[in-house]
């Protein structure tokens, strides 16, 4: 399956939750109900990643973690606030430089419409 095909999933995925839940809860919910979809449609997914910030030759376990890594390609950053701001893109950046991860999804699930709160993020 290619990027394209495993970005599919995930937004039909998000999609699903964001149609069963609607907006209002917590983003661990939405994560956790988003990881049980990925899984049971057959992908590989990585719940709280943990990255590594690496300096020169300085390796720091810094806390940054990324909320869903999909088949080892595909950053997801959950989020379930009033509006994403410039911040939120630059935390999604940050986490496919430092995951060297090309394709992420950036999604808000407290809208009333998901797809008023869905980015895709290329690096």
């Amino acid at each position: 399956m290619d990027k394209e095909d495993v970005f599919k999933k995930v937004l039909d995925c998000s999609f699903k939750v964001h149609s069963a839940l609607g907006p209002g809860l917590l983003e661990s919910a939405y994560t956790e109900c988003l990881y049980f979809d990925l899984i049971r449609s057959g992908l590989k997914v990585e719940k709280q990643k943990s990255l590594p910030l690496i300096y020169e030759e300085v390796h720091l376990e810094a806390g940054y973690r990324i909320d869903l890594l999909v088949e080892d390609c595909i950053v997801v950053e959950i989020k379930s606030i009033e509006a994403l701001a410039d911040i939120h893109m630059a935390q999604i950046l940050t986490y496919l430089k430092l995951s060297k991860c090309r394709l992420g999804l950036l999604a808000n699930f407290n809208v009333l419409h998901l797809k008023d709160g869905i980015k895709r993020v290329i690096l």
